[in-house]
């Protein structure tokens, strides 16, 4: 059983939450003034990571509250969780971690 420790309610078991995809995609400031191509690229292209990637989560069984992970896609631990507007950890200070 995974367990995902959202920051407002603590571990959950995983059934309670949704993916969200990738975090920190900026959406197009103007989207009637991008190109059909660049609106394509915004709401499809996305990276598929091996390793550390950043994650969007929704506790939806819950507190109903976005958050953002850290998860490793190899082994699927999650590293770290943060709250929606913070900044990403440092990812190289986040594997060196794992390691230990």
């Amino acid at each position: 059983m995974l367990l995902i420790d959202c920051p407002h309610c603590g571990p959950r078991d995983v059934t309670e939450f949704h993916y969200g995809g990738e975090a920190h995609i900026a959406r197009p400031e103007d989207p009637d003034a991008v190109t059909d191509a660049q609106w394509a690229d915004y709401l499809f292209m996305k990276k598929n990571t091996r390793g550390l990637f950043a994650e969007r989560w929704v506790h939806s069984q819950g507190c109903r509250r976005w958050f953002n992970a850290i998860r490793d896609t190899v082994s699927y631990r999650i590293l770290a969780i943060y709250p929606m507007g913070t900044p990403m950890p440092d990812l190289d200070t986040l594997r060196q971690e794992a390691d230990r």
